[in-house]
């Protein structure tokens, strides 16, 4: 297992799952391009750093990633390192590995580099932005549009950029780009949304109100709903077009975890979790379908009782 095989694994449980099924190159630069975007949420979730150094912290990542600098790198890790900027350990062990990351991303071949640093330093600056919108170190997302403009920062570009790396010398899947283009957004935000409506309580109590109060609470699982439509299409476009195995695989993981995670919390409420037991059921019920040549997303249905109420 290789460093940045470990860092994965300590800071997420679904990609750690799902990016080791994808095909190479594609692996190595989906699993970097993840623990780039798990560098700048780290800064973003700091809570406990003043507003300010938050905003600093990330424009100095956005430098690292505009003009390298192996000794600016390795000086920057050890100052973010040492004001502690996540009570996780995995998140700041990445932080401290910063070097390392950054060492692998600009070994890889240079239409990843750009396509990664490009969608990278773009979420940055909107994670920047939402973090000087707080207020006493909280912040509050007041409408549906502040609510679809936040997920598209932290979510949506990442949405995008997997699509730019599956297409990447994929000559066979040209066909289907626009349609994936046009789907790449929704499918982050779906499980953006889903993350968001789990964590409700947690995000509250670390100074964090994604859930717009002026916002009934099934308008916001309708919208995740319609969202996880949406990745069924992208997938299962992938699916038809033959694109590799680990595609669709890497796909169909998440978005039929997200779906499994928000009929959870619909019926038990915030902070209700897919068991490990429930994940491995999941994968292996989407290897199965894949083995058979059968959609690899499920049709689910509109939920038979009432979303639940905050």
């Amino acid at each position: 297992m290789t460093r940045l095989e470990e860092l994965l694994e300590k800071t997420s449980r679904t990609f750690a799952l799902s990016i080791p099924v994808l095909p190479e190159p594609t692996r190595r630069q989906v699993m970097i391009g993840y623990l780039l975007f798990r560098i700048a949420d780290t800064f973003e979730d700091a809570a406990h750093w003043p507003p300010g150094r938050r905003v600093k912290a990330l424009r100095e990542f956005q430098g690292l990633l505009s003009g390298y600098s192996p000794g600016e790198a390795a000086r920057l890790a050890a100052l973010w390192t040492a004001a502690n900027p996540s009570p996780n350990p995995g998140y700041r062990e990445l932080i401290a590995e910063v070097p390392r990351v950054l060492e692998a991303f600009f070994a890889l071949d240079e239409s990843a580099v750009s396509s990664l640093r490009a969608h990278v330093i773009r979420s940055a600056e909107g994670m920047a932005g939402f973090v000087e919108r707080s207020r006493d170190g909280v912040l509050a997302l007041a409408d549906t549009a502040a609510l679809r403009e936040y997920c598209y920062a932290v979510a949506g570009i990442v949405g995008e950029m997997l699509t730019d790396l599956f297409l990447l010398g994929r000559e066979t899947l040209a066909a289907i780009a626009p349609y994936l283009r046009e789907r790449a957004a929704a499918f982050g935000e779906a499980l953006q949304l889903v993350n968001i409506v789990k964590d409700a309580a947690t995000d509250v109590a670390e100074g964090r109100s994604f859930l717009p109060r002026s916002v009934a609470r099934p308008e916001i699982f309708a919208l995740a709903r319609g969202d996880l439509g949406v990745a069924r299409e992208y997938t299962l476009a992938l699916q038809r077009a033959g694109a590799p195995r680990g595609l669709v695989e890497f796909c169909a993981l998440p978005a039929e975890l997200a779906w499994a995670t928000l009929e959870r919390v619909e019926t038990r409420g915030p902070g209700s979790k897919v068991s490990r037991l429930e994940v491995f059921a999941i994968k292996q019920r989407v290897d199965r379908a894949l083995d058979r040549g059968e959609p690899a997303v499920g049709a689910h249905a509109e939920p038979s009782g009432e979303s639940e109420k905050e």
